[in-house]
C-alpha cells in the first residue's frame, strides 16, 4: 500500500520517495495467530544484538556466516554456528542500506551517500556516490556494484575503490523507498529500471538486452511507479522478479525472453525452486505459482494484515516472518501452518536468511535470532 510521499534530493536529481509500509490509522486488524500442526519442530540456537534498524537493510548470508548492519552504523560478521561475532565493526554514520558480500568483502552505503567496503572487520575503503541508495551493494566477480536512487548503477573495484563505469536510465521521477533489484547471472549484471529489467555487461556497464516486465498503469505518476522489487528467484536459468504492486513475472536470464507474466498486488521478494515459485501480497496473503507456466497452486490467507516479510524456502518449510516479531513455518505444498516460533516482539526485517544449518532472522529491535530444526 502506498500511503507517504515525500520531496528528497539525491544529488542533483529531485526524487519524490515512497514508503511501501502502512502506517494509516485505519489499517486493518492482523489475522488471529493461526493453529498449527507442530509436525516439524524448530528450537532457538542462539540470540544476538547489532542495534535498531529502521532503514531497508538485509542480511548477506556466506556458508556458515551472516552480515547484519543497524541502521545507526553497526556492521557485524556472525558465526552461525553459535552465534559470536567473527568481527564488528562501527562505520560511524548511519547505514541506509546494505548488506551486500562476497563472503570476503561486504558494503553498505550510509546516509551521507556514501559506499563502504569493509574487509576483516577494517574498512578496506569509502567512495562518495552521486545519490543516496536503498539497495544493498552487490559484492560479485572483484567489483562492487551500486544501484541509487536516481537510477545509475556504478561499478567499484572491489580491492581499491577505484570507479570503473556508471551507467544512468533517467525520466522516473519516482523511486521506491526499499531496495531495488541488482543482480548477476552468469557474465551479466541485471538491474531493475522502471518495469524493466535490464542487463548490462559487468566490465563496461553496456546494455546487452531489456525487458518490459511490468506495465505502468494509473493517471499519476504515484500510480505508474512499476519499479523491479529486491528478492529475485533464480534457479539456472530462469529468473522471477516482482514489480511493485503490479506483476510476478519469469523470464530466461541469458536473453530477456519472457515466459510468464502474472497481476500480483505484492511489494516484496519471491523465493522458489525449480517446481514453485512463493511471494507474499501486500495484505499478506501467501501465494504459489507453478515456475514453468505462472499457473496458480494455492493461496493461504491464515496471516492477512500481519505485515508478512518476503519468503525463504528452507528445508522441508516456507519461513515468513511478521510485524509482531513471529516466525511462520509453512507447507510449501498447500501452505498450512506448521510451526511458530517468537523472537522479541518486533518486526522481522528485510527476510529470514540461511547459513549453513541455521536459520537467522532481524528483527526492528536489533535483536538477530539463529534458529534450527531439532
Amino acid at each position: 500500500m502506498l500511503n507517504s510521499l515525500c520531496g528528497r534530493w539525491l544529488g542533483v536529481v529531485s526524487l519524490c520517495v515512497l514508503s511501501a509500509c502502512s502506517s494509516a490509522p485505519d489499517k486493518p486488524q492482523p489475522s488471529p495467530l493461526p493453529s498449527v500442526s507442530g509436525s516439524w519442530t524448530v528450537k532457538k540456537a542462539w540470540t544476538n544484538q547489532i542495534g535498531e534498524v529502521s532503514t531497508p537493510l538485509m542480511a548477506s548470508a556466506h556458508g556458515q556466516q551472516v552480515a547484519v548492519a543497524s541502521t545507526a552504523g553497526q556492521l557485524a560478521l556472525i558465526d552461525a554456528a553459535n552465534g559470536r561475532d567473527v568481527w564488528r565493526l562501527n562505520l560511524g554514520a548511519p547505514i541506509q542500506a546494505g548488506v551486500g558480500g562476497d563472503g570476503q568483502r561486504f558494503a553498505v552505503v550510509t546516509r551521507n551517500n556514501e559506499l563502504v567496503t569493509v574487509e576483516g572487520g577494517r574498512i578496506l575503503w569509502r567512495q562518495a556516490l552521486s545519490a543516496l541508495s536503498y539497495t544493498p551493494p552487490l559484492v560479485a566477480g572483484e567489483r562492487v556494484f551500486v544501484l541509487t536512487g536516481d537510477r545509475s548503477v556504478s561499478a567499484f573495484d572491489g580491492a581499491t575503490g577505484q570507479k570503473l563505469w556508471t551507467q544512468q536510465r533517467p525520466g522516473d521521477p519516482l523511486v521506491l523507498r526499499q531496495a531495488g533489484l541488482l543482480m548477476p547471472v552468469g557474465d551479466q549484471l541485471l538491474v531493475g529500471w522502471g518495469g524493466r529489467l535490464v542487463s548490462l555487461n559487468p566490465l563496461s556497464g553496456a546494455v546487452r538486452w531489456e525487458t518490459l516486465v511490468g506495465s505502468t498503469r494509473g493517471t499519476n505518476e504515484v500510480e505508474r511507479l512499476v519499479d523491479l522489487v529486491a528478492g529475485p528467484s533464480r534457479v539456472g536459468n530462469s529468473v522471477c522478479v516482482r514489480a511493485f504492486q503490479t506483476s510476478v513475472s519469469c523470464v530466461e536470464g541469458t536473453n530477456g525472453r519472457m515466459a510468464w507474466s502474472r497481476p500480483a498486488n505484492g511489494h516484496q521478494g519471491l523465493d522458489g525452486d525449480a517446481q514453485t515459485l512463493w511471494g507474499v501480497e501486500s495484505d499478506g496473503k501467501l501465494l504459489a505459482w507453478q515456475r514453468a507456466s505462472g499457473a496458480p497452486l494455492w493461496t493461504q490467507e491464515a496471516l492477512r494484515f500481519r505485515g508478512v516479510s518476503m519468503p525463504l524456502v528452507w528445508g522441508p518449510a516456507l519461513v515468513v516472518g511478521d510485524q509482531e516479531g513471529w516466525v511462520h513455518a509453512l507447507s510449501p505444498q498447500n501452505g498450512q501452518p506448521l510451526q511458530r516460533i517468537g523472537t522479541d516482539g518486533s518486526a522481522i526485517t528485510g527476510r529470514p536468511v540461511a547459513a549453513g544449518q541455521t536459520l537467522v532472522v532481524v528483527t526492528r529491535t536489533g535483536g538477530v535470532f539463529g534458529f534450527r530444526p531439532e
